[in-house]
């Protein structure tokens, strides 16, 4: 089975240091994730921030819910590198995904501007459902930075 890979990149009009503020919360990363879903911290991880996990380490299941209420899927997950106010790399297990992983970085463009690039690399536990579920995370992703560059206009 062949991963499937999904890029997507965005600038975004805010400073690095306010856009790294705003990814690494769990409030960031629902409100990137609204209406569609939203993702909750494993349990005993509710005050954790990104910048602030045990780096390759487990940290549970965080489990995803569509429209914020119905739980459809989980992330085991484990932030495997981590370079704070630049970027990290999550690698994790899903339900649904015998392989995630989500690397984020930023890049300043200027001092009021910031690239977000995602990398998702993803093998569907299902082979058939590769090519549907890279529909998903492409389309899902494009929301993602949407909503962010919302945020900070």
């Amino acid at each position: 089975m062949r991963p499937q890979v999904v890029d997507r990149s965005s600038v975004i009009n805010a400073s690095k240091s306010a856009v790294w503020d705003r990814i690494i919360t769990p409030e960031g990363i629902s409100d990137e994730m609204r209406p569609w879903m939203t993702m909750s911290m494993p349990r005993g991880t509710e005050e954790l921030t990104i910048d602030n996990v045990p780096v390759g380490e487990p940290l549970g299941k965080a489990w995803m819910r569509l429209f914020g209420l119905i739980p459809f899927d989980y992330d085991a997950l484990t932030i495997a590198e981590l370079d704070p106010g630049n970027g990290f790399h999550e690698k994790s297990t899903m339900l649904s995904m015998r392989r995630w992983e989500h690397e984020r970085t930023l890049t300043e463009i200027d001092a009021d501007s910031v690239e977000v690039h995602d990398r998702l690399t993803f093998e569907a536990r299902l082979p058939l459902f590769g090519p549907i579920l890279r529909r998903i995370v492409t389309a899902f992703f494009a929301h993602r930075h949407r909503r962010l560059a919302r945020y900070f206009s």
